[in-house]
């Protein structure tokens, strides 16, 4: 076996009995923490080199059939419906939160925290699907993040009341207008990822062919914009996350401007997801408890389908059409995933002292 095992804590069990009162009065954190080493391994933990984050079945599904997973660590805390973490001999696990603010925030802090492995050299790939702006991207392509940005934590004013001069009805928190810098924060708001990794996790997958389709070509046909009628590409583009699954162009446009003013400027928008946010938030908690690297996580999201109408199609027409870009995007989740983690493991002694 290649993967590092190191030790655990023994007697984790009749410390969890004896302690078990007090739980509550220690936190969160601790209880995870206690829950998580009583079922723990009592020699080792395992190490994995990289962790990918899937959040729903049809995301997984190419990891597990493609790789030898065949190590199944069941971790106290996970969705039921993925309760288990999938792991080969080289150095790669794979887990699935389920969808949603709520799910991958749990499931995620339930894997740091629980105690079954050693994440201070791992590296994360957050790995799903998601909506791509026509401008930025078509079907299929597969996108690096350098920002992640919270597309829910505002002030939220419905359209039909905005003033006229207001360009949309999303404040800051704290806001008097958009256009305000934020008057208080979640703290949550804004992930600056390590560019430096985002960057060569581009430049190491770039060049992976990619899976279209014939329904996808013939729908992307419908859009004006050069970047949505091309072929499905590796690019480097932000994401906005939120739970709300929206759609249509004047959200789109808000969004897009949204992200700028969180990022004063920085971030460039293509992609809209349901969890990065969260799931970045409890591994943010992880490293801040010295259990993980935050500078070791990357965020990898494959457009599904586009997030606003084409051109003579209403926001409702669009929303439910078949696009035909599911079944692409899931593939190319892999392909560039997989290439990113077969790049680290091959090379895992250059890449466990961290990004060069």
């Amino acid at each position: 076996m290649l993967f590092t095992r190191t030790p655990t804590l023994t007697n984790a069990r009749s410390r969890v009995s004896s302690t078990g009162k007090h739980l509550v009065g220690a936190g969160l954190a601790a209880a995870f923490a206690l829950i998580g080493s009583a079922h723990a391994s009592a020699a080792e933990r395992i190490a994995p080199k990289v962790m990918v984050i899937t959040m729903f079945g049809e995301e997984t599904k190419p990891w597990l059939e493609a790789r030898k997973l065949t190590t199944k660590i069941k971790v106290p805390g996970l969705s039921k419906d993925y309760p288990d973490v999938a792991c080969d001999s080289e150095g790669l696990c794979v887990m699935t939160t389920a969808m949603g603010y709520a799910n991958a925030a749990s499931s995620t802090a339930a894997l740091v925290l629980g105690g079954q492995f050693d994440l201070k050299q791992t590296y994360f790939l957050i790995d799903g699907i998601a909506g791509i702006d026509p401008k930025d991207g078509t079907l299929g392509s597969a996108l690096w993040a350098r920002y992640v940005i919270d597309g829910g934590l505002r002030h939220d004013i419905d359209p039909r009341q905005i003033p006229p001069d207001w360009p949309d009805g999303m404040l800051p928190l704290g806001a008097a207008k958009p256009s305000d810098k934020a008057g208080w924060s979640a703290g949550t708001e804004v992930y600056a990822l390590n560019a430096k990794l985002a960057e060569k996790a581009f430049e190491l997958t770039r060049s992976v062919e990619l899976a279209d389709g014939k329904e996808a070509e013939d729908y992307r046909a419908r859009y004006q914009d050069e970047a949505a009628r091309a072929k499905p590409a590796v690019k480097l583009c932000d994401t906005v996350s939120i739970d709300t699954y929206w759609h249509g162009s004047k959200i789109g446009d808000a969004m897009e401007r949204w992200a700028k003013h969180a990022t004063d400027g920085k971030a460039n928008y293509c992609t809209t997801q349901m969890e990065d946010n969260a799931t970045l938030t409890a591994l943010k908690r992880g490293a801040d408890a010295g259990l993980l690297d935050f500078e070791r996580i990357a965020v990898l999201r494959t457009a599904s389908n586009f997030d606003r109408e084409a051109p003579g199609q209403s926001a409702a027409e669009s929303l439910s059409a078949k696009s035909g870009g599911f079944g692409p995007s899931v593939a190319n989740a892999y392909r560039v995933g997989s290439a990113f983690a077969d790049a680290i493991i091959k090379d895992w002694p250059d890449w466990s002292a961290g990004v060069q």
